[in-house]
This record gives C-alpha cells, structure tokens and sequence, in this order.
C-alpha cells in the first residue's frame, strides 16, 4: 500500500539510530555549523538527508509526496521564504524530471518496485553532487564580477550578501597581486547609523565583509540608509546581493535595495546583481505588496507611547508565556521567526529596469534574459 505524506503529515523518521529525523532542526543546523551556506543549499542538503534517512520509500509518488510535505514545513518554519523556495522547488523539478525521464540519468527503463532502489541511490548521489556546485558557484560568480570593479572606482552596497563580499575581496586581491593596496574604495549602507559592531542587540549587516575589507586596506565608508542620495554623486557602480531572482528580471532583495536602485538610475549609475542560478524562483510579483511575505513594514497606529519609553508600551503588550522560545513557536511546533518579519529581516522588490545586469556562475546577463534561463532550468 502506498502511503502518502501531506504537508502537515511528514514523518518522525530515525536519522543513524540518533533519534527523529526534524527537517527544520536540519535545515537550522546546517545553516548554523557553516556560516557561508546559502538557505536554498542548506534546505536542498535538508531534502538530501531526509531521502537519506528514508530507506523504506518504494515509489515514485511515495517519494514525491515526502519532498512536497518536507518544503512546506521548511517554508512554513522561515520568516521569508523566498530564498528557501527557490532551491526546494529547484530540487524537487530535479527529481521529478529524473524520475520521468531515467533513461537521460542513466537508469533502464521506468523504475518498477524492485529497481527503485537503484533510482533512490541515483537521486542521493546526484544530489549530493547538485550541493556541491551550488556551493562552488558563489566562487565562480566573484571571479567574473570582480572585473566589473575597476581601478578608482567607489562601489556602493547594501545588506549582508556572501556574494558581494566574495567580489569584493577577490578585486582587491586582484589589484594587490602586483604589490600595493587595493585601488577602489566603498561606500556600506548599514542598518545602524554610527561604526558600533551591534544595533539595537542585532550585529550590523556586512559587519564581516567590511572589516575584511579594510584589513585588505580598502577604504570603507560606512553610512546610514538615510544618506544614500547625498553619497551617490561619489559613486561609481552599486552591487548587490539578492534573495530571490524573478521571473521578470527583477529581484527581491534587503529592504532599502528598491530605494538604491531609483537613487542610482536617477544619478545615471549601473546596477549590478550578483547571485547564484539556483535563486531563481518562478515568481513574477507586481510590485511590493506582492512578494508573498508578510512583513511589518507599513504599520499605522494612534497609539502614544507613554513616559516609561518603548519598553513599557512593549511590556504592557507582551503576552504571559513561559518563555521567549515559546513566543517565537509556530503551530506546528518550528520557530516561525515572526521577529523576522519587521524592518531588521524585510525584503523589497526591485523591478528589471533599475538593473544593469546579472552576474550568475553562468555568465553575465541582461534582466530580460532571465525568463529564457528559468525555462533551461525549469522545462
């Protein structure tokens, strides 16, 4: 009999004889343990692991129904889920496609329930190998986009993107390799509005890549988002990081990335975009109410905050729970990050005509030609 595992319904497996199998706690782990991994290759590696840990599967559907049920717990346990889509559904088109076609993988024929167990080996291995170049392609992406940081130039960027930092650092390698300090310098739109390493409790977005910068000597201007305008007579080119790439070419980013872009485009600056192919989703919002993310961005209020400060408005609001973990718990039993969803964590949209171009591992290209790789990838 088959079983099948609805979105609500994925189950406790047993991981190495180490106790239940949790998709989140694996996901959360796997983030936590290597601060460089990305959250679409961190949940792929979950969805590996879970098909690792299920050696009973017996069918395609079976299969199938366990992956379906596994993302949906994942999105439902992240704040935003836009980044973490785009490699679960990028994963799950990969073993749909091999389980229709095994002949193009290498497999005889459609697997029956004797040889199915060759397919399951095959996804295991491949996917492993699939984690492996999305790993690799951050590298590959900073090698071709540090060429667009030239020599004088003052580059303008935003958030904690791995990527950007990556090119960063690898054009000042680049200008230091014949002897000498790096010849560009740049200017980092930071949460918080002084040089501390924390604001209000959180650590500043790109606070690594900055001080790696200037440890590599690259002068860092740091500047709230507040002064974006004033400074962008000064720059040269913006670079940012994404979370998601759309459909239309555009890309949903930190909070402040739409801003920046119309800031550049009226300044006549260049917009580039550096992020990895396995973050395009197959989204096509309309503007910023549409990314699917619920956010605390616009909230009107009439209330007062009294004497006591926002301390006491928050403490009057908080409700009797037994800790902060149970607060912060979704229904389901995963952290739902609902803390995520205020301005610190949220994301904009910005759309493909504020955009120069896209540097992905594949090359560089136009936002137009966005659509044509999603169809590579997806059909």
């Amino acid at each position: 009999m088959t079983r099948m595992y609805t979105t609500g319904n994925v189950p406790r497996l047993h991981q190495n004889g180490k106790g239940p199998f949790d998709i989140v706690q694996t996901y959360r782990t796997l983030l936590s343990s290597d601060p460089d991994l990305t959250m679409p290759v961190a949940a792929i590696e979950s969805l590996v692991s879970l098909l690792a840990a299920t050696p009973n599967l017996s069918t395609i559907s079976e299969t199938l129904d366990l992956l379906a049920g596994a993302s949906a717990q994942l999105k439902r346990a992240a704040a935003n889920p836009v980044s973490l889509s785009a490699g679960t559904d990028l994963f799950t088109r990969y073993i749909v496609s091999t389980l229709r076609a095994p002949s193009a993988a290498g497999l005889s024929g459609s697997p029956g329930p004797h040889d199915f167990h060759a397919v399951r080996n095959h996804l295991l291995n491949n996917g492993r190998l699939f984690v492996a170049r999305a790993k690799d392609a951050r590298r590959a992406i900073a090698r071709l986009a540090a060429r667009f940081v030239r020599e004088g130039q003052t580059v303008l960027t935003n958030g904690g993107s791995r990527v950007v930092g990556l090119t960063l650092t690898a054009a000042a390698e680049a200008q230091t390799r014949d002897g000498g300090a790096p010849r560009f310098k740049v200017v980092y739109v930071t949460s918080g509005s002084g040089r501390a390493g924390v604001e209000d409790g959180r650590e500043v977005e790109g606070r690594e890549t900055i001080e790696a910068l200037r440890r590599m000597q690259v002068p860092v201007a740091e500047i709230p988002e507040s002064a974006v305008a004033y400074s962008m007579a000064k720059v040269d080119i913006a670079l940012v990081g994404a979370e998601g790439v759309v459909e239309s070419g555009g890309v949903i980013s930190r909070l402040g990335t739409y801003q920046l872009g119309l800031l550049a485009r009226a300044k006549g600056k260049p917009v580039y975009v550096v992020a990895e192919s396995h973050k395009f989703v197959r989204q096509f919002p309309l503007g910023q109410e549409d990314l699917g993310v619920e956010q605390r961005v616009l909230e009107f209020t009439t209330e007062v905050v009294p004497e006591g400060g926002e301390e006491e408005r928050i403490g009057d609001k908080t409700p009797n729970v037994k800790s902060v973990e149970e607060y912060f718990q979704s229904d389901d039993g995963a952290g739902a990050g609902q803390e995520a969803n205020g301005l610190a964590d949220a994301v904009d949209y910005t759309p493909p005509e504020l955009i120069t171009a896209l540097i992905t591992e594949s090359g560089v290209m136009t936002p137009s030609a966005v659509s044509e790789e999603l169809i590579k990838i997806w059909y």
